[in-house]
C-alpha cells in the first residue's frame, strides 16, 4: 500500500521524512499542503492532524504526526535505519531529541523569519539571537563529526536524516557548510546517496503557489 506524506517542499521537518522513505525504497505519495495559504490551519486539516503541523504520514490506518516519530515508526516497520545494538539505538534516540530541541526548531525559525515574512514583520533582535544559538549547535555537530562519517553509528541512522534536514535549502539563515567542515563533509556523504534528492524535487513548493 502507498504510504501518503502531506507536505510541503519548504518544510525541512517534512523533507527529513521524505528523505527516509526513499533511502528505505518505500512506495510513497507526497499530499501538497498550502502552507502560506493557511491550509495546514483549516478545519478539514486539523481533522487530519489537530496541531495544524506537516508532516503527517498515512500508512493504511496508521496515521502519525512530528517527524521523530515518524521517522522511529519508519525505521521500526523495516528495520533499517535505527542502529544495530540498543546502544546505538539509544545514541539515535539521543540525537533525534537534540535535533529537535536545539537545531531543527531554531533552524526552522531563523530560515522562516528571515526568508517567508515579510520584513516590516521581523520581531527585532529575534533572528541575531537565534543565529548565535545556532552557531554553538553547529560547533556541538561539527566537532562529533570530526571523527565519525555518521552521527549515531557505524552507518546512516534516521538521526543524520533528521539533522541533516534544513540544512540542504538555499534561503539564507546564516548557515555556511565552508565555515564547518565536517559538517560540510558529512552532507555531501549524505547526498551522495542514489537515495538522496533535493527538498524541492521531492515536494512540491508552497510559496511559489501563493
Amino acid at each position: 500500500m502507498t504510504m501518503k506524506l502531506y507536505c510541503f517542499g519548504e518544510s525541512g521537518n517534512a523533507y527529513k521524512v521524505a528523505l527516509a522513505l526513499t533511502n528505505l525504497g518505500l512506495e510513497w505519495e507526497p499530499i501538497f499542503v498550502d502552507f502560506f495559504k493557511g491550509e495546514a490551519r483549516s478545519p478539514a486539516f486539523k481533522a487530519i492532524n489537530e496541531m495544524g503541523e506537516v508532516p503527517v504520514l498515512v500508512d493504511g490506518d496508521t496515521t502519525l504526526t512530528q517527524s521523530g516519530v515518524i521517522l522511529d515508526y519508519l525505521s521500526s516497520k523495516t528495520g533499517k535505519l535505527g542502529g544495530k545494538s540498543a546502544a546505538e539505538r539509544r545514541e539515535v534516540l539521543r540525537w533525534l531529541f537534540w535535533d529537535n530541541h536545539k537545531f531543527s526548531t531554531q533552524i526552522g525559525t531563523t530560515r522562516f523569519l528571515m526568508n517567508f515574512l515579510p520584513e516590516d514583520k521581523r520581531p527585532a533582535g529575534v533572528i541575531p539571537f537565534l543565529q548565535g544559538r545556532l552557531k554553538g549547535a553547529y560547533s556541538v555537530l561539527n566537532d562529533h563529526l570530526a571523527a565519525r562519517d555518521w552521527v549515531a553509528g557505524a552507518d546512516m541512522t534516521i538521526a543524520d536524516l533528521s539533522l541533516c534536514g534544513y540544512l540542504y535549502y538555499p534561503e539564507p539563515y546564516g548557515f555556511d557548510r565552508a565555515e564547518w567542515p565536517h559538517i560540510d563533509t558529512w552532507l555531501t556523504r549524505i547526498s551522495a546517496s542514489k537515495a538522496w534528492a533535493h527538498p524541492y524535487d521531492l515536494m512540491q513548493r508552497a510559496f511559489l503557489a501563493t
